[in-house]
């Protein structure tokens, strides 16, 4: 019986991780194996910035996923996240004769009018509907209602160009097909997240090591989307300037940081050990942690759209590796002055596995488990031996990618970043549009000329003379005889 299996592949800042796993009939997913790499060399901020290290990196993680595995993998999925997303909302209207009923037809041109919106640098990965608005009333399905303008309300989700090509030019590098793109942040809130929170209203906060992201969601739309530069990571650093490596500030962080300590239970005559030589006060410590934090939480409340202050019934959850600190709920609380928050420790999936990367349920595995249940089709090749068919199994990748990319054509689902070559496709499938409509157009305009060049000939003063000469000439022959 042949092998299935699904993997996903996120790209973070610190680390990249690959993962397989299996859907069992009962809706559970199997993890079957684990593979982390260190990435911090060359993604900066979920920016890849050095596209050979990064494609290396890429590879080794596929090897070792087969060699676990025992089977070749044909393709992957992969989460796209990183500084450089943002979301920015977008309207396109159009004006119709009084009383016309909306079709599915218009709605389809009001989005195509907006993914081919252009922006400076920056390429359009996902389009989130907002609502349309129907003359005056506002809609979230407009199809059937009679009106005589609508508008499309969008939520743009960009991300720069330079960072979309280079991370295409990684996976080409390193020979790997990519199944699907999935924006990691909507891949993790709808694992992370409950229907009743996506719809009262609610703030995801996945806290990564270089990165911060905020997704607002109310009425089960996302609101806003963006990525903040700042991470646990940055706590790190804060601690190192007490003149000491990371990697030892990196242990301190886990041991004694919090993210919130009253004053009176600080010791000012306590101090924590850096190495057997040195110490540093933990009143400065404290500062110094909590300090960075509540920047960091600040960024994260300002980037809150004001509308939503007062709609946020489901409160703030909270995921991530950075989600980890002591009172960090406590913290938000605080700032926010939002009483509901909670820490997403774990995905709502039925996972099961016995690894210990997934069993520790510290949120720093959410991201790329959810890229695992997005998954529908199945990354296993032939079982590896050393005498298998290589060019046989390259012709099998080839067919199953071309398939794959077929299916896309006919529909994007949300949250699904389009391929250069699907871009490319509909890009070529506008320009013959726009073609066809400017020669409809333009026989139409030739046509009209036409008639009108006739009318006027019809109506001018020589050919009514020349009309009523013949009449006349007529009448006299008539008489004649």
């Amino acid at each position: 019986m042949p092998k299935e299996f699904i993997v996903a592949i996120e790209l973070g800042s610190s680390k990249m991780t690959g993962i397989a796993g299996k859907k069992n009939l009962d809706g559970s997913i199997q993890v079957l194996a684990v593979v982390k790499e260190e990435s911090s060399s060359f993604i900066r901020k979920g920016y890849v910035y050095n596209i050979d290290k990064t494609a290396q990196c890429l590879t080794t993680i596929v090897s070792k996923l087969e060699k676990q595995l025992k089977t070749s993998i044909t393709q992957v999925y992969v989460g796209v996240g990183g500084q450089s997303i943002r979301s920015i909302r977008n309207v396109i209207s159009k004006e119709l004769p009084a009383d016309t009923v909306v079709t599915q037809d218009m709605v389809i041109e009001l989005m195509d009018a907006n993914r081919n919106m252009k922006y400076p640098d920056q390429e359009i990965l996902d389009a989130a509907v907002q609502e349309y608005k129907v003359d005056s009333q506002y809609q979230l399905d407009p199809v059937g209602i009679q009106c005589g303008h609508i508008e499309g309300n969008f939520l743009n989700i960009l991300q720069r160009k330079a960072f979309y090509k280079n991370l295409n030019m990684c996976f080409e590098a390193a020979g790997i097909n990519v199944a699907e793109m999935y924006l990691a942040p909507l891949a993790l809130a709808d694992s992370v997240l409950t229907e009743t929170e996506k719809r009262s209203g609610c703030v995801l906060v996945d806290m990564g090591a270089g990165t911060t992201t905020v997704s607002v969601y109310f009425k089960n739309v996302l609101r806003h989307l963006a990525v903040i530069p700042l991470g646990a990571n940055n706590i790190t650093k804060d601690i190192a300037s007490l003149q000491m490596e990371e990697q030892d500030a990196e242990k301190m962080k886990l041991k004694y940081a919090c993210a919130i300590t009253e004053n009176n239970e600080i010791d000012n005559n306590l101090k924590y050990s850096i190495d057997p030589d040195r110490q540093v006060e933990s009143r400065k410590f404290v500062e110094i942690v909590e300090g960075r934090l509540e920047e960091i939480i600040a960024n994260v409340w300002c980037q809150v759209p004001e509308e939503y202050y007062d709609k946020l019934l489901g409160g703030i959850i909270l995921t991530g590796g950075g989600a980890n600190l002591k009172n960090i709920e406590k913290a938000f609380t605080n700032y926010t002055h939002i009483d509901k928050i909670r820490t997403s420790r774990f995905v709502t999936q039925t996972i099961v596995s016995t690894l210990p990367e997934v069993n520790a349920k510290d949120g720093q595995m959410n991201t790329v488990l959810g890229l695992l249940a997005k998954g529908d089709i199945n990354c296993a090749g032939a079982d590896i031996d050393a005498n298998r068919d290589l060019f046989n199994e390259k012709q099998q990748q080839d067919i199953l990618i071309d398939q794959r990319r077929a299916r896309q054509a006919v529909e994007t689902p949300a949250g699904v970043v389009r391929t250069v070559d699907e871009i490319r496709r509909a890009e070529e499938e506008a320009r013959q549009k726009r073609e066809e409509e400017e020669r409809i157009a333009r026989e139409k305009a030739e046509e009209e000329a036409r008639i009108e060049a006739e009318r006027r000939k019809e109506n001018s003063f020589w050919n009514k003379a020349f009309k009523g000469l013949k009449k006349f000439g007529q009448e006299i022959i008539k008489e004649e005889d």
